[in-house]
């Protein structure tokens, strides 16, 4: 099981970030944690690129990227990251019926995915007719 940095253990950069991280999410979440305990700058470098990508709005709004992150979680079957990213989609404005919706959209790409690798199914070509 991972290290988890404390907020007891906590000094200098990684207690700012872990404490911003809070003021974001009203919590710090396990992950950053972990990986204030692993390497303080793996830490940094994950919350600038969170901060990046999922921190502000461009052309997506942040319960869109919490549904994309939640399918990729469910994809790649990392439990915490299922947990974290439900959550997160929840309070982003995701409804109930809307997460069931998503769960029923990947189970039937990554059967339909498997079945197309499974029988080296070729790529469509246009006609140019």
């Amino acid at each position: 099981m991972a290290e988890l940095l404390s907020d007891e253990e906590a000094t200098g950069e990684a207690k700012e970030i872990l404490d911003e991280v809070r003021d974001r999410f009203g919590m710090v979440p396990n992950f950053f944690r972990a990986l204030a305990a692993a390497d303080p700058e793996w830490l940094k470098l994950n919350w600038e690129r969170w901060k990046q990508i999922m921190g502000r709005e461009r052309e997506m709004d942040r319960r869109t990227k919490e549904m994309i992150a939640l399918a990729v979680s469910f994809v790649n079957d990392c439990g915490y990251c299922k947990g974290a990213h439900e959550a997160m989609a929840k309070m982003a404005g995701a409804s109930d019926g809307e997460l069931t919706e998503l769960r029923e959209v990947v189970e039937l790409f990554a059967s339909f995915n498997s079945i197309a690798d499974s029988l080296n199914v070729p790529l469509d070509e246009e006609n140019s007719a």
